[in-house]
C-alpha cells in the first residue's frame, strides 16, 4: 500500500514501513521501520530544511512511483526497488537486488518482490533493504546499493591511510583514536550521500557492490543530494546537518601545546618567553591531570594557585587564550565519584567490571548520552574554569578512548554502544556549545565526531598518531577527507604525538616539513608527547603524571627555530585570508583545505591528484612529506595561471612541473587571479629571503 502526502510518500509492504520525503535542496531522505515501528529520530538532519508543497511533485508511473525534487528524482519500482536519477535523467544510484520474483498461476507477480531477469543471478536472494533478527528486540540491517566501477568516493571522515580516493576501500563506522567515522561522502557522479545512523557497523564500497551495515539497529535513514559539482553538494549538505561558527580572528595564530605544563609557573614562563622573542602566541594548552582526580573537573591548587589570576594575566597581559583540556572519565577515588554513580550518569557494561580506562587511577567514563549527566559536568566545568575567565576547551578521549574497543559491551542512556556509539562525541559538544551562553562563537579542540559535529564548533585533530614520516604521509589527504565530510576545522599535532627526540636530526626534518604544512591549515598547533620523559613532581594528584620533553619553537636548535619562526610571519600575514576562509565555512559550509575538484571539477585530471590541495580558492600547497626529500611534481589545475611564491615564476595550469624546495621552503602557488590579496604575504617572503 503506498500513501502520497505533499512531500513524500510512504509505503507499507510484509514487515516494512518505507517513507521517501523531500529533504533540502536537490535532495531526499529515505527511512525504513521494520515492523512498522515508526520513530521520528533527526540524528544528524538537524537543521529546518524540508521543502514547500510547491517544490516537490510526487507521480505514480508506469510500474512504480516518483518523487522529484529540484534535481533530484527518485523512483521506487514494482520490485521494491529505489533508483535515484538526476535533472539530465542519469541515474546516481541504484539498490542491489537479487530475488527471483513469485509468479502466480494467472501470471500475476507479486508487487513488492522482484523482476525476473536472465542477466543476474536471482538466486541468491539478497534484498536492497535486509533486516536479520538479534534475537534482542534489534536486527543486524545491510542496505546493498549497485556498484559504479568508474565511481571515485570522497569524504567520510579521518581514517589513518593514504587514499583520497575510497573507491574499493572498508571503513569502521565508529570512533577510535585518531580515527572519525562521518559517513558522508561526495561521488564525482554528481551526488552526495549522508548514511544517518550512529550506530556502529561498516560500509564497503567494493568493486562489486556498495554495502553498508550496522550491527544493532531497527531502521534504515540515509540521505541522498544531486549537484553539478562538488561545491553545491557541500552546501546542500551543510544547509540540513549545520554549519561551523565563524572562528575568532585571534585565535588564527600560533597554537602552542605539549604533553604536559605541570604547573602554573611552567605554563608563564613558556607563555612570557614567546613575548621576549616576539614571536605571536594565540593560544596555550593547559593539558591533562592539571586536575587533582579526573571527574572533579577542577583545578589542582598545589600546582595551580589562583587560577583565576593566571587566566585574566594571560589574556590582558599577553593576549594568549588558554584552552582548558577535559576528559570524560571519572576515578573511582574521585570525591564525588559516588554522586556519578548514584545519579547514573556512568557508562554501563554488558558484562564483567565496569573498569573501562586505567591512568592514574581506576576509571569510568561519562555518559555523555544522559542530558543530566551532561548538566551535571557542564556545572563543574562552569564554576571551576569557564567563572574564572577560561572559555575554550579540548574535549581529549571524546571517542570515548576506550582501553579495549569491545563495542558490543556498553551502554548509554540512549541505547547501546552498537546502537548510537558514533553520537557519544557530539553530545559531548553539544554541553560544551549549549552550555557557552554568550554571543562568542564557540570552538572546542576534539578527539572524535560524527555528522553534523560542525555546527557545535568541532575542531577535530588526527589523534595520537606516530611521530613519523609514515604517519605525516597520511595526514594530507585525510585532511582533505574530512572537510569533505562536511567539517572545516580540522589540525593536527605538528611533528605527530608519540614520540619525537628535539635532538633527533631526522624528527627536526619532520617537524620542520609538518610545520610547514601546518600553516596552510585551519589551525596552526604545536603538540606531542616529546622524549625523553620527566618524573613526576611528586605521588598525589596533578603531580604524579609525567610529563615529555620541550616542544616549543626554541626546544630544536637554532636552525629549526629560525626556519619556524620564518613561517609564523608567514602565517601572520595570512591571518586576513583565513579570516575570509573562516567566514566562507561559517555561510556556506565550503572546507579551508579543499582538493583539486572541489574548485576545478571540470578538469578532469584534477580528481586524480592526491597529497595537493587548494588553501581556499587562491593557494595552492604541495606538502613535502617524504624524508630527505628537496622535489617534487605538482599539478597546476586547468583554467588558471599559478605564481610560485618563492621564484615568482608563472605557470600556465593544466600541466605537472617539477618543483624544488630546500628545507625552508615547501611549494606554494598563488592563483594569478587572486594574487592582489597576498600582498602582505609577498612582502614577507622578500623580507625573510
Amino acid at each position: 500500500m503506498i500513501n502520497v502526502y505533499p512531500t513524500y510518500f510512504s509505503r507499507v509492504f510484509d514487515d516494512e514501513l518505507l517513507i521517501v520525503e523531500a529533504w533540502g535542496e536537490n535532495a531526499v531522505r529515505v527511512r525504513s521501520f521494520i515492523d512498522m515501528n515508526y520513530k521520528e529520530r533527526l540524528n544528524a538532519l538537524t537543521q529546518e530544511s524540508k521543502q514547500g508543497i510547491e517544490k516537490v511533485s510526487i507521480n505514480e508511473i508506469e510500474g512504480g512511483i516518483e518523487l522529484i525534487n529540484g534535481k533530484m528524482r527518485v523512483v521506487l519500482d514494482h520490485r521494491d526497488r529505489l533508483t535515484f536519477y538526476n535533472e539530465k535523467g542519469e541515474v546516481l544510484l541504484k539498490e542491489y537486488i537479487r530475488l527471483r520474483a513469485v509468479k502466480h498461476d494467472d501470471g500475476a507477480e507479486d508487487v513488492g518482490t522482484v523482476e525476473i531477469t536472465k542477466d543476474f543471478n536471482s538466486t541468491l536472494k539478497l534484498k536492497s533493504r535486509e533486516y536479520q533478527s538479534n534475537y534482542s528486540n534489534d536486527f543486524k540491517v545491510t542496505t546493498r546499493f549497485e556498484p559504479n566501477p568508474q565511481e571515485k568516493i570522497y569524504g567520510m571522515g579521518q581514517y589513518q591511510q593514504t587514499y583520497l580516493d575510497l573507491k574499493n576501500t572498508v571503513l569502521e563506522l565508529a570512533q577510535r583514536n585518531s580515527q572519525i567515522s562521518i559517513p558522508f561522502f561526495i561521488s564525482n557522479i554528481g551526488y552526495g550521500f549522508l548514511w544517518n545512523n550512529p550506530g556502529i557497523g561498516e560500509v564497503s564500497f567494493a568493486k562489486n557492490i556498495t554495502r553498508w551495515e550496522m550491527y544493532s539497529t531497527d531502521y534504515i535513514d540515509y540521505w541522498i543530494t544531486a549537484g553539478d559539482e562538488p561545491k553545491e553538494i557541500l552546501r546542500n549538505y551543510s544547509n540540513v546537518t549545520g554549519k561551523a561558527p565563524k572562528m575568532s580572528d585571534n585565535l588564527l595564530g600560533l597554537w602552542q601545546s605539549k604533553l604536559r605544563y605541570r604547573t602554573k609557573d611552567e605554563l608563564m614562563e613558556v607563555v612570557k618567553t614567546y613575548k621576549e622573542k616576539g614571536i605571536p602566541l594565540s593560544t596555550i594548552a593547559i593539558d591533562y591531570f592539571h586536575w587533582p582526580k579526573q571527574g572533579e573537573y577542577r583545578f589542582d591548587e598545589d600546582y595551580w594557585p589562583n587560577p583565576e589570576e593566571m587566566i585574566k594575566e594571560l589574556k590582558q597581559t599577553y593576549q594568549v587564550e588558554p584552552i582548558i583540556s577535559v576528559w570524560p572519565t571519572v576515578q573511582t577515588d574521585a570525591e564525588n565519584y559516588n554522586e556519578y554513580l548514584e545519579n547514573g550518569y556512568l557508562v554501563k557494561v554488558n558484562r564483567g567490571v565496569r573498569l573501562t580506562m586505567q591512568i592514574q587511577g581506576n576509571t569510568v567514563f561519562v555518559d555523555m548520552t544522559n542530558e543530566q549527566a551532561r548538566n551535571y559536568v557542564w556545572n563543574l566545568i562552569k564554576k571551576n574554569y569557564v567563572d574564572k575567565g577560561a572559555r575554550y576547551f579540548w574535549l581529549d578521549v571524546a571517542e570515548p578512548g576506550y582501553s579495549v574497543y569491545d563495542f558490543d559491551n556498553y551502554r548509554y542512556k540512549k541505547g547501546t554502544d552498537l546502537q548510537c556509539g558514533n553520537i557519544y562525541p557530539i553530545d559531548y559538544l553539544k554541553m560544551v556549545s549549549e552550555g557557552l551562553t554568550d554571543e562568542k562563537p564557540v570552538v572546542t579542540l576534539v578527539r572524535g565526531g560524527w555528522a553534523g559535529a560542525q555546527k557545535y564548533g568541532a575542531l577535530l585533530w588526527s589523534g595520537d598518531i606516530d611521530s613519523s614520516f609514515e604517519a605525516f604521509r597520511n595526514q594530507v589527504n585525510t585532511g582533505l577527507n574530512v572537510g569533505m565530510a562536511g567539517v572545516p576545522w580540522w589540525t593536527t599535532d605538528i611533528g605527530g604525538f608519540h614520540g619525537g627526540n628535539p635532538n633527533d636530526s631526522e624528527f627536526r626534518e619532520l617537524l620542520i616539513r609538518w610545520f610547514e604544512y601546518a600553516v596552510f591549515s585551519p589551525v596552526l598547533r604545536m603538540h606531542g608527547d616529546r622524549l625523553p620523559h620527566s618524573k613526576p613532581l611528586s605521588n598525589s594528584g596533578g603531580g604524579s603524571m609525567v610529563t615529555g620533553a620541550p616542544n616549543e619553537i626554541w626546544s630544536y636548535g637554532a636552525e629549526v627555530e629560525g626556519i619556524l619562526n620564518k613561517y609564523i610571519k608567514i602565517r601572520e600575514a595570512l591571518r586576513p585570508y583565513i579570516s575570509k576562509l573562516m567566514e566562507e565555512a561559517h555561510l556556506l559550509g565550503d572546507p579551508l583545505m579543499r582538493t583539486l575538484f572541489y574548485e576545478y571539477p571540470e578538469d578532469l585530471h584534477a580528481w586524480e591528484v592526491e597529497n595537493t590541495y587548494l588553501f581556499g580558492a587562491d593557494l595552492l600547497v604541495a606538502p613535502i612529506i617524504n624524508y630527505d626529500e628537496t622535489a617534487r611534481e605538482v599539478y597546476l589545475p586547468k583554467g588558471d595561471s599559478w605564481i610560485n611564491l618563492w621564484t615568482k615564476e608563472t605557470y600556465d595550469g593544466g600541466q605537472t612541473i617539477q618543483v624544488t624546495a630546500n628545507l625552508s621552503e615547501i611549494p606554494v602557488f598563488i592563483r594569478e587571479k587572486g594574487k592582489d590579496k597576498f600582498d602582505l604575504l609577498v612582502k614577507t617572503i622578500e623580507e625573510e629571503v
